[in-house]
């Protein structure tokens, strides 16, 4: 499955997190997903809720709105980014167009 797919309603995009990073980033991975290096450690959902502001910053909505559709406790996760799907998905092109 690609990094990002359009829904009706939006874009869902997968990202795998790497918990207990030196520094906060959001950035292309692999083709299949991005790769989120967050602060917060594992537990007790720290980490899911720092990817939360991260993804919705990265996509310019709000933080509300950005879900986490599955892979709770897994380091891949799919969440779900409401809006303009072609729009979103113009985003996470740029997204992996801009990495070096």
């Amino acid at each position: 499955m690609p990094a990002w797919t359009t829904a009706s309603d939006g874009i869902v995009v997968a990202v795998r997190v790497t918990p207990r990073a030196s520094r906060e980033t959001f950035a292309p991975g692999t083709p299949e997903h991005f790769t989120a290096r967050l602060t917060a450690p594992p537990v007790d959902g720290a980490a899911n809720a720092a990817l939360i502001p991260l993804i919705a910053k990265a996509f310019g909505v709000a933080k509300g709105s950005v879900s986490i559709i599955s892979g709770d406790t897994a380091r891949v996760k799919r969440l779900h980014i409401p809006g303009d799907p072609q729009a979103l998905a113009e985003i996470a092109r740029r997204l992996y167009e801009a990495a070096p």
